[in-house]
C-alpha cells in the first residue's frame, strides 16, 4: 500500500557530499524515526543510510535479498526486510520473489525514475483524498473577508499521502481520510476515532466562512484552548489550513486600544505617540470618546477612508493586538483543492533536485 510521510525541509548546500544527500533524502521522506539527541556520525551509519548508499544507489539495476544484505549490516534479514518495507511503502522500491527470497530493487532500475513513479503517484493519491475530505465543504464561494492580509506562511509543511484504505474499528471515512492526508499527526490516537476533537474541528473549518479563533473553536466543540491551539497549527503543517490577520475583528481590537489608551494616557498622547496625527485620523472619535458613547461599529465608520495598512499601523501604535483565527485555504473547493496541492509540490521538487545531485555524485 502506498503510503508516504514528507517533511519540508531545505535544500542541502552547494557541496556535493553523498552523506549529506542520503541524509537529507531520508529525513524529508522520513524513513527513520528520529529518537533523542543527533548521534555523532549524522545517522550515516545506519541501516537505512548503508541499504540506500552502498546498495539501491551504487547498484541501481541490481535485485537485492535481505539474506544477502544480512551478514554486511549485522542485522536480521527480518529487521532489513523491515526498512525495505518502508521504501517499498513509500514508491522507491520494487520487489520480485523467487527462490523463497524476495528481491529489492530501484522502481524503474534507477532513483530518477524511482522519484518520478513515486511522485506522480503522490500527486494522485494526494488529489483523490483531498477530494473526498472536501466534498463536504459548504462555505460558499465568497469567504474574503473586506479587508483582507497576507496569512502567515511561515510554518514548514509536514504530510502524509496514503492511499484509500477500509475504515477501521471505531474509526469513520472521514476520519480515515484526516490521517490519510496528516491531519491527525504521525500517531493519530485516538484521534482517528469517529467524532474526536480533530474531526469535529476540521468538519467546522468545513462549514465556517469566516476564519475561527481558537477561543470560538475551544468553546464551539467544548475542549480546551491549549489542545485546539495544537491541533489547528497541526492542520497548518499540512497546507490545507492557513493563519491569518482577523480583519474582521479590526474595529473591535482597535476599538479597545482607543479605550484603553484615552485612559491611560488620554488625548495628548494619542495625538502625538498614538498616531492619530501622523496618520490623520479624525478628531470625532475623541469627541465620542470624551462622552463614552464609542463603538466598533462608529470606529469602523469614521476609519473607513484609512487604508488596511494604515489602520493596522494606528493599532500598533495604540499598543493593541489584531486577532489571528484559522481556515481552509482557497475561496471554493477548486481553489482549496489547488492550494492544497502545493507543498506537496513543493517538497516533490526539492526531491527532484537532490535526486539528480546524489546521481550527479555517484556517478
Amino acid at each position: 500500500m502506498f503510503d508516504l510521510r514528507l517533511d519540508e525541509i531545505p535544500l542541502p548546500g552547494t557541496e556535493r557530499d553523498i552523506d549529506n544527500l542520503v541524509s537529507w533524502m531520508i529525513d524529508t521522506m522520513c524513513l527513520l524515526r528520529r529518537r533523542g539527541e543527533a548521534t555523532a556520525d549524522g545517522d550515516t551509519f545506519s541501516p537505512i543510510h548503508r541499504i540506500l548508499k552502498e546498495h539501491l544507489l551504487a547498484n541501481p539495476s541490481k535485485g537485492h535479498e535481505t539474506r544477502d544484505l544480512a551478514e554486511d549490516l549485522a542485522l536480521t534479514p527480518a529487521a532489513i526486510h523491515h526498512h525495505f518495507t518502508r521504501l517499498v511503502s513509500a514508491g522507491l522500491v520494487s520487489s520480485t520473489s523467487g527462490n523463497g527470497w524476495r528481491r529489492y530493487h530501484l522502481s524503474g532500475g534507477t532513483l530518477a525514475n524511482a522519484i518520478n513513479s513515486m511522485a506522480t503517484t503522490a500527486v494522485l493519491v494526494h488529489q483523490h483524498r483531498l477530494t473526498d475530505i472536501s466534498a463536504d465543504w459548504q462555505r460558499g464561494d465568497d469567504v474574503r473577508m473586506e479587508i483582507e492580509l497576507p496569512a502567515d506562511n511561515s510554518e514548514m509543511a509536514s504530510i502524509r499521502v496514503r492511499e484509500w484504505a477500509p475504515a477501521g474499528e471505531g474509526e469513520s471515512d472521514f476520519s480515515r481520510c484526516m490521517a490519510d492526508i496528516g491531519l491527525l499527526g504521525e500517531r493519530p490516537g485516538k484521534e482517528i476515532l469517529a467524532d474526536s476533537i480533530s474531526e469535529r474541528l476540521y468538519r467546522m473549518l468545513l462549514v465556517t466562512p469566516h476564519p475561527l479563533s481558537i477561543d470560538e473553536a475551544a468553546a464551539a466543540i467544548g475542549a480546551p484552548k491549549p489542545r485546539v491551539g495544537r491541533i489547528l497549527e497541526r492542520f497548518r503543517q499540512t497546507g490545507l489550513v492557513e493563519r491569518v490577520p482577523r480583519t474582521d475583528r479590526l474595529a473591535t481590537a482597535l476599538w479597545t486600544a482607543m479605550n484603553t489608551q484615552y485612559g491611560r494616557r488620554g488625548e495628548d498622547w494619542m495625538l502625538k505617540k498614538g498616531g492619530f496625527e501622523r496618520l490623520s485620523a479624525p478628531n470625532s472619535i475623541f469627541k465620542r470618546l470624551k462622552k463614552g458613547n464609542l463603538t466598533p461599529e462608529i470606529v469602523a465608520k469614521e476609519l473607513k477612508k484609512m487604508g488596511a495598512r494604515e489602520q493596522m499601523l494606528l493599532l500598533n501604535l495604540l499598543g493593541g493586538r489584531l486577532p489571528l483565527g484559522h481556515r481552509l485555504v482557497g475561496e471554493s473547493v477548486t481553489m482549496h483543492c489547488k492550494r492544497g496541492s502545493e507543498p506537496l509540490d513543493r517538497i516533490l521538487r526539492r526531491i527532484r533536485r537532490v535526486a539528480q545531485m546524489l546521481e550527479e555524485a555517484m556517478s
